[in-house]
Order: structure tokens, then C-alpha cells, then sequence
């Protein structure tokens, strides 16, 4: 099938910048419809539908704001399943299909979109096939549990001309924009450093011996490409994410927002650092595998550092030679004061302005425009947050090069750019064509 004729990526993302847990990979036998390259934009007078997948916890936050669009979800819990089937039909009035396959609510025409809310390990293979379905997609932020994964959802997305918003919706929020805007403006003059700070781990121990799992989950299927384990109750749902099968502790939680703000404020959205070292510290009882504490310093190719951590204030500062910006959810201040405080100049550097991150998707399926944090750009954040932690597990500086993307000189590195998938999952080849 022809690629699409959108524009390359490096005008796509200067126009964008410049402007205003579920199921196995398509099997022969059970594809969804392939899409046609060069969607038609959406009616502005109807409804787009959505299916939900992943339903339980972040899922359910993600689905409420477009509760009334959403015809199907899925999920292999099924209390996650039942409980959001029932809250949508409460607040509909009508039925919703629920499904443990995420094949099948993909196989279905009359849904236009998919919000993906799986654990990180299961973004890359249902926003693929969602794409090769003819389907737009939300997807959770970090976009993926690997560099590669993330190349290849890129690829997909424009293969076949989709519309897929990363959910980095920090981008969205008023107070980060201007932040960025600001510093881009040189109102705190030459940036040297932008420091990132992320929360503690929040792992509820003490650990607990492996068990036989529930009959309301799915566990094979839960698991998907991530190694075959046996069931831990301390591994699942929300506490995935302090192990490496599945994510990547909080550099890919809250770091994933932050070094998002980030790579913004550096106008960094298609490149990244070229230098990242790192330290660590890891729960002396064992209960998880991730850093329970983690320092990692990243260099640009301008000299300006991004030290990144839980000894750094919470949020993103910006430091130049002339002040100071700090950015947190519901926090903007500066030093001098004046910086933020001072009236808006129309010379100013002006930022994609979005006042809702679903609303601004949902915008953009209708008009086949770029969405706020489209996944080249998540991709390029998340590779930000992964580059981290192969520096943590190497305990090695890590040379990348941001326009080839790889790492050089270290093999053992560079193998962890990839993750090897459990069979029959495998990503696409011909996503990353």
C-alpha cells in the first residue's frame, strides 16, 4: 500500500510548533480493516465514536471527558470491564459493548477513534493495529515501553494517515505553555540548565509470593509480549509500572510529563539530548526493580543541561543568566517575579495553544490537523525518559545521536533500544518500512 503524501516530518513539526490493558497483534485470521491512506476530515456536525481500550484506573480518567462518545470499551479484567461498561450506560442511556479482545472492537465500522489506557508495554501493538484499522487514536503517555516501539507507532501513524495524540496533556494546560513560550522569548536570557523533578516511588509493599491469578483476569493476555512470569499481585494494574517487563518506574511516569515540558521549552520536539549519565538507588527489600531514587543528567548539543530526578523541586524550572521560570501543575512563578508577571508582548514566540487535550484530538480527527503532542513529538519525550534508564542500567554515559537514533559506540546499549516480544506478538514490519 502507498504511503500517504502528508508533508515530511521536519515541516510537519515546525508547523506544529509553530501553530496556534489489551490484546495480542493482528493474526491472519482475525486482521482488522486496513486503512486508506488519506482519511477524509470528519463531518463537524457528527458524533465521532470511540472505543475504550483499557478501562481500569487511568482508563477510567481517560474515557470520562468523551463518556457520552464511547460505544465500546475493553479490557481483560472483567470488573474493570463490567464496572465501565455500566458507568457509561448509566450516563448514556444506551448499551456498551464490552470485549477481552481488542481485535474485535477494532474489527468494528462504526467506531472512528480508540483511546489506548493499557500498561505501557501494551501501547505500541494496539495503536498500530488501530491505525492499520482505518481508526485515530489517544494514547497514554510514555507512548511506548521501548525507542523502537515508538518509531514504529510513527511510522503507522503515517503510513496510514492517522491522527494519534500522545497523552502528554501538560501541553494542553495554560500555565506550561506560557512557560515555554517564555523561555523560548529569551525573557530569563541564555538557558544553561532546566532541572525536571519527579516523585518518590509510590509502591504499596511488602512484597507477596507469587499466586495462581484471579478468574477475572486475563493474565496471559495481560501479559501479551512482556515475558512469561507467573502472576504477582504486586505486578499488576497501577503497580506495573515499577518493573521493567512492563514500564520504566517514575522517569516514564512523571517523567514522561516533565521532560515532555522539557523538550519544549527547548524546542527540542524532533531531536534530544547527545550526552546522558545517571545514578540510582534501588529498594534495599527488592519489592520492585525500578530506581527507588534516580539522578540523571542529560547534555544537548547547545551545552544546556537537564538534570532530572527526585532531589530536584517538583515540575520543571528553567534557569538563564538573567532569571529563573518554575512550572508545576497549578504552578507558574519566577525570579525575578517580574518575568511572569510583566505584560504578554505580541513579538513574543507564540506555541500550539490547546485549552483541552481530548477536545483538541477530537478537533483534529475532524479536521485531519496535527494534534498538540502528536506521536512524533511523544515519541521523541519518551525516548528522552528511556535513553535515562539504559543509563541506569548501564551505569555507563550514554552518547546518542538524535537524528539517526541510536546510541553510539556501547552494543549493550544499543540492544536495549529494542525488547525482544514473547511469541506471537511482534511488532509490524511493515510499520517500521
Amino acid at each position: 500500500m502507498a504511503r500517504s503524501s502528508s508533508r515530511s516530518r521536519r515541516e510537519f513539526l515546525r508547523q506544529v510548533g509553530g501553530g496556534a490493558a489489551a490484546g495480542l497483534f493482528s493474526l491472519s485470521a482475525h486482521e482488522p480493516r486496513v486503512a486508506m491512506a488519506g482519511a477524509q476530515a470528519q463531518p463537524a456536525n457528527e458524533q465521532i465514536r470511540l472505543g475504550a481500550i483499557g478501562v481500569g484506573g487511568r482508563g477510567t480518567e481517560n474515557f470520562t471527558p468523551l463518556i457520552k462518545q464511547i460505544v465500546a470499551v475493553c479490557d481483560v479484567d472483567k470488573q474493570h470491564l463490567s464496572a465501565a461498561q455500566a458507568r457509561i450506560e448509566k450516563t448514556s442511556g444506551r448499551a456498551c459493548d464490552g470485549y477481552g479482545d481488542y481485535r474485535r472492537l477494532l474489527d468494528r465500522q462504526d467506531i472512528d477513534a480508540v483511546i489506548v489506557s493499557t500498561p505501557d508495554h501494551w501501547h505500541a501493538l494496539p495503536t498500530i493495529d488501530a491505525c492499520r484499522a482505518g481508526k485515530d487514536v489517544y494514547v497514554e503517555k510514555p507512548l511506548a515501553l521501548t525507542i523502537d516501539e515508538g518509531r514504529a507507532m510513527v511510522a503507522a501513524a503515517r503510513r496510514y494517515d492517522r491522527i494519534v495524540q500522545t497523552g502528554s496533556q501538560q501541553r494542553s494546560d495554560q500555565r506550561f505553555r506560557t512557560a515555554c513560550e517564555l523561555v523560548r522569548s529569551g525573557a530569563v536570557g541564555k538557558l544553561h540548565t532546566v532541572r525536571v523533578g519527579i516523585p518518590s516511588v509510590n509502591f504499596k509493599g511488602p512484597a507477596v509470593a507469587d499466586s495462581a491469578p484471579p478468574p477475572q483476569l486475563d493474565y496471559d493476555f495481560w501479559l501479551g509480549p512482556a515475558p512469561q512470569r507467573p502472576y504477582n499481585e504486586k505486578r499488576v494494574h497501577y503497580l506495573f509500572r515499577f518493573f521493567w517487563d512492563y514500564s520504566g518506574g517514575q522517569l516514564t511516569n512523571f517523567g514522561a510529563h516533565h521532560l515532555d515540558i522539557a523538550q519544549w521549552g527547548l524546542a527540542a520536539d524532533e531531536t534530544g539530548p547527545t550526552g546522558i549519565e545517571a545514578r540510582a538507588r534501588y529498594d534495599e527489600a527488592g519489592w520492585y526493580e525500578v530506581p527507588t531514587w534516580c539522578e540523571v543528567i542529560y547534555t544537548y548539543a547547545n551545552g544546556v543541561k537537564v538534570v532530572c530526578g527526585q532531589g530536584e523541586k517538583g515540575g520543571v524550572t528553567f534557569e538563564g543568566d538573567r532569571g529563573t521560570i518554575h512550572v508545576d501543575r497549578g504552578k507558574l512563578s519566577s525570579a525575578p517575579a517580574e518575568i511572569v508577571e510583566r505584560p504578554l508582548v505580541e513579538d513574543r514566540v507564540h506555541l500550539y495553544e490547546s485549552g483541552n487535550h481530548y477536545q483538541n484530538w477530537l478537533d483534529c480527527i475532524r479536521s485531519r490537523k496535527p494534534p498538540i503532542c502528536d506521536v512524533a513529538i511523544g515519541h521523541r519525550s519518551a525516548t528522552v525518559c528511556h535513553l535515562g534508564n539504559i543509563a541506569i542500567r548501564t551505569g555507563r554515559k550514554i552518547a546518542w545521536d538524535p537524528e539517526q537514533q541510536t546510541i553510539l559506540g556501547d552494543t549493550e546499549a544499543a540492544s536495549m533500544l529494542a525488547r525482544p516480544y514473547r511469541a506471537p506478538w511482534e511488532l509490524p514490519s511493515e510499520a517500521t518500512a
